[in-house]
């Protein structure tokens, strides 16, 4: 089983021989066409799975503005209300990852690409084909959602009354750095506990959301704050739904990074 805090102590190995110069050959072509072709394949299923996961939340969203009469923003002065939107999230997130985490890793966030590509889980490329899918399928959620319900979309993401834009960024660097670290543990470490990951990663979007649906809308994620923003004109400031799950991605890559190399006390009194 993979031990993600275990550390090799082999012995000093010589200098390796000096690399052969790189060519260019049919096969590394071959190669690098593959590995393009599969990011664009997984890019093209993350952007279903996101799409999938959004619209439901949306949905949910739109389903409650619609039977409160009044189809506004996600920020709510009733307690069962929150905890509704809540659910919504944080299953919907549960059963698109499930869904989808065996052929994508079941991401649906450019902030938890963010934080794999700093922690090195995924490459560059994939990132950025990523990131670009993750935030067309939040504007292709929203627009599902604007054309399948009646109303105005309900899913703009704004700061509650007597919370400043300094508060918000902060609300959003936590609950995301909260979610990334989820990601990271569960899914990204493999363990006994791994299949089980969506689970585990949809419940932390659900306390999430618990504690800063009220306050900020609960994004999380940029492409949740990103797709209503921009099927309705950009009514509200979104700055703060950028740069607040930008600094909670850097927050859980950091973080995780001095887990990694952390070594249980059991480990060390094996080694001593």
């Amino acid at each position: 089983m993979y031990d993600p805090f275990s550390h090799s102590h082999g012995q000093p190995q010589l200098a390796p021989a000096r690399p052969p110069p790189i060519t260019t050959t049919p096969t590394a072509r071959r190669g690098l066409s593959a590995g393009l072709k599969a990011d664009l394949q997984a890019a093209a299923l993350e952007f279903i799975g996101t799409t999938t996961f959004l619209t439901l939340a949306f949905g949910g969203v739109q389903a409650s503005a619609a039977e409160d009469g009044s189809a506004g923003a996600t920020v709510s002065t009733g307690v069962g209300r929150i905890m509704y939107l809540a659910l919504c999230f944080g299953f919907a997130l549960l059963v698109a990852a499930w869904l989808f985490f065996r052929v994508t890793g079941g991401l649906f966030n450019p902030n938890v690409s963010t934080a794999l590509v700093l922690t090195g889980v995924i490459g560059p490329v994939r990132f950025l084909l990523y990131c670009a899918a993750q935030l067309a399928g939040g504007v292709a959620a929203a627009a599902l959602v604007d054309a399948l319900t009646p109303g105005p979309v309900a899913s703009n993401t704004v700061l509650a009354p007597g919370i400043n834009p300094a508060q918000g960024v902060f609300i959003e660097a936590f609950i995301t750095a909260t979610l990334c670290i989820a990601v990271l543990m569960l899914a990204a470490e493999k363990h006994v506990a791994t299949p089980f990951a969506p689970v585990g990663i949809g419940l932390t979007l659900f306390i999430c959301e618990l504690f800063a649906i009220y306050y900020t809308g609960g994004a999380a994620n940029t492409a949740r704050a990103f797709g209503p923003a921009v099927v309705t004109g950009f009514p509200d400031g979104t700055h703060w739904y950028w740069v607040g799950p930008g600094i909670g991605s850097i927050f859980a890559a950091i973080f995780y990074a001095l887990l990694k190399q952390y070594v249980p006390p059991h480990r060390r009194r094996r080694r001593s």
